[in-house]
């Protein structure tokens, strides 16, 4: 062992981010202990903050440090509307493009048996409670464009129709300012298969 013990387990411990190989993480370890060491504080202060202190809300799953976050609050937003998404990440990027002005639930997965992700996990207890409630009209679903994703779109919409709420899914196709030349061909076939007309 070259390192201390504790240095070592700091390293290990950083691997545990997405994408955060042994390499990265020693180099990540090594660069705050030699300096950034007030850096290192500011992040372990505010990581102990947050795992202490971020739940889930109570309404859409998303991270928040109150009962509701901001957008279940927000009294501007259309109730009618309800937009389900995998991840956080999901929600940011919707909310980012300013495309969308509903509620949200996040389902913080998709289902896969193999992995042990069924409908407990996603919170569809949640989800099917926000339904029966009758404020929402359409339920937009935005998963993944996966198996695994197209699977939990299938499942949640039979869910809405079940409770009298219409379905939607977002479309999927060529991106803007992509050449037909370089699209993948299952790209292609969901392009072709959601096509709309022009006005």
């Amino acid at each position: 062992m070259i390192f201390s013990p504790i240095l070592e387990q700091l390293i290990q411990s950083l691997t545990a981010l997405p994408g955060v190989g042994p390499k990265s993480a020693q180099r990540m370890a090594l660069h705050l202990l030699e300096r950034d060491k007030a850096g290192a504080m500011r992040i372990a202060t505010n990581l102990v903050a947050a795992v202490e202190n971020i739940q889930n809300c109570e309404q859409c799953r998303i991270f928040s440090e109150e009962p509701l976050c901001s957008i279940c609050k927000s009294t501007i937003r259309d109730k009618s509307l309800m937009c389900v998404v995998e991840t956080p990440a999901d929600l940011l990027a919707i909310e980012m493009s300013g495309s969308f002005r509903g509620l949200y639930f996040v389902l913080m997965g998709h289902l896969s048996p193999i992995d042990g992700v069924g409908p407990d996990e996603l919170g569809i207890d949640v989800l099917k409670s926000r339904l029966e409630s009758g404020d929402v009209q359409e339920l937009v679903l935005a998963t993944g464009t996966t198996v695994e994703g197209e699977a939990t779109a299938h499942f949640i919409a039979e869910l809405a129709r079940a409770k009298g709420v219409k379905a939607t899914r977002i479309a999927h196709g060529v991106p803007m300012g992509g050449e037909l030349e370089y699209v993948d061909s299952n790209t292609l076939h969901l392009a072709f298969s959601s096509r709309q007309l022009l006005d």
